[in-house]
C-alpha cells in the first residue's frame, strides 16, 4: 500500500499554493465576471417599466386605452367612449366562430345602440378590403369595424384565441371576458346586463 502511494505522481507545490495577493486577485476576477453576467442577463429597464404601465386586462380593471381607425376611416379612442357601455369583439374573417356570431352582434347593436351601447369589432391582422368584403357584403354588419393590422391591441388585451369578447361598463372597467364562441344573442345580452349591474 505504501509503495502504491509513493508511486503516484505528485503535483508541484506551486500549483496548489497561492499567495494572499493571488487569492484576492482571483476573487476580484470572479466577482467582476459575476457582476458582468448579472448585468448582461437582466431585462432592460424600458421593457419592465412599459410592462408595469399597461393595465391588466382582467375583470374589475380599467380597460387598456387604445386608438384605432375603422374601415370607414373614423378614429375611435376607447377612453373617449366613457359614459357608455362598450363591447370589444376581437375577430377575423378566417375564424368560423367569429363569422357565426356576427349576426348576433348586429342584432344587439340594432337593439341597444339608441340606449348608448357601443360595439367595436376589432379585426386581427387583416386588410381593410378583406374585412369590408366579409362584414359589409356577406353579413351586412353596420357597427364599427376597427383594423388592428399589427395585432398590437389584441396583444395588450391578452387575446390568445378568436373570438374574444370584452364587456366594458360605462366607467371604463372590464366586467367580463368571454373567450371562444360563437356567442349567441342571449350570451351577449347577458354580458351587457352584468356590466350594467356591476356599475350600479
Amino acid at each position: 500500500m505504501q509503495a502504491h502511494l509513493s508511486s503516484m505522481p505528485t503535483l508541484p507545490r506551486s500549483v496548489w499554493h497561492f499567495s494572499p495577493a493571488q487569492w484576492r486577485g482571483l476573487m476580484l476576477v470572479t466577482l467582476l465576471l459575476g457582476l458582468a453576467w448579472i448585468n448582461l442577463s437582466r431585462q432592460p429597464e424600458d421593457l419592465t417599466s412599459a410592462d408595469r404601465s399597461i393595465a391588466a386586462p382582467k375583470s374589475g380593471f380599467l380597460a387598456p386605452d387604445f386608438t384605432l381607425t375603422s374601415t370607414d376611416g373614423e378614429t375611435f379612442t376607447l377612453s373617449a367612449l366613457r359614459g357608455r357601455p362598450v363591447i370589444l369583439n376581437f375577430w377575423a374573417t378566417w375564424c368560423p366562430p367569429c363569422r357565426a356570431e356576427m349576426p348576433a352582434f348586429e342584432q344587439v347593436w340594432q337593439r341597444y345602440k339608441a340606449d348608448g351601447l357601443v360595439i367595436l369589432g376589432i379585426d386581427q391582422g387583416e386588410s381593410k378590403a378583406a374585412v369590408e368584403r366579409f362584414a359589409r357584403q356577406e353579413v351586412g354588419t353596420t357597427f364599427p369595424l376597427l383594423l388592428d393590422q399589427t395585432t398590437e391591441i389584441g396583444a395588450i388585451y391578452g387575446v390568445r384565441a378568436l373570438p374574444t369578447t370584452v364587456f366594458i361598463d360605462a366607467e371604463g372597467r372590464i366586467q367580463e371576458l368571454k373567450v371562444g364562441g360563437p356567442l349567441d344573442l342571449a350570451s351577449i345580452t347577458d354580458g351587457i346586463i352584468k356590466s350594467e349591474r356591476n356599475e350600479k
